[in-house]
């Protein structure tokens, strides 16, 4: 069972950046072996993936976040960021970190981002 705490989360205006963390632990198997992303859910609408980072480091964003969101990873510390910059009031969303290796899924509990205009 993979435990995955979220960290980062708050309020800013727009504009402004935020660095969330997520922090893997209780794997019997290599973190890096894992694709770790990051999804988001606003109210009243579905889940969706906002980026995603390979065990190799490859990279994917939703097209709303390409330029302004950096995903990354650092294995040694079993953890995932995603930086956040220029954000904009539609990226307010719990954001939720992911780790997914074959058929395995799972998921921490959230982080409440608000960006204010």
């Amino acid at each position: 069972q993979v435990r995955l705490v979220e960290s980062g989360g708050g309020l800013v205006q727009a504009g402004g950046s935020l660095r969330l963390s997520c922090a893997a632990s209780g794997s019997r198997s290599d973190f890096s072996i894992y694709l770790m992303g990051w999804y988001r859910q606003a109210p009243g609408k579905q889940r969706e993936l906002v980026a995603n980072i390979t065990s190799g480091g490859s990279t994917n964003y939703a097209d709303s976040v390409k330029g302004r969101f950096t995903i990354s990873r650092d294995n040694a510390k079993n953890t995932v960021y995603l930086q956040m910059n220029s954000l904009k009031p539609e990226d307010t969303a719990v954001y939720y970190c992911n780790a997914r290796f074959s058929a395995l899924g799972y998921w921490g509990q959230g982080t409440q981002v608000t960006v204010s205009s």
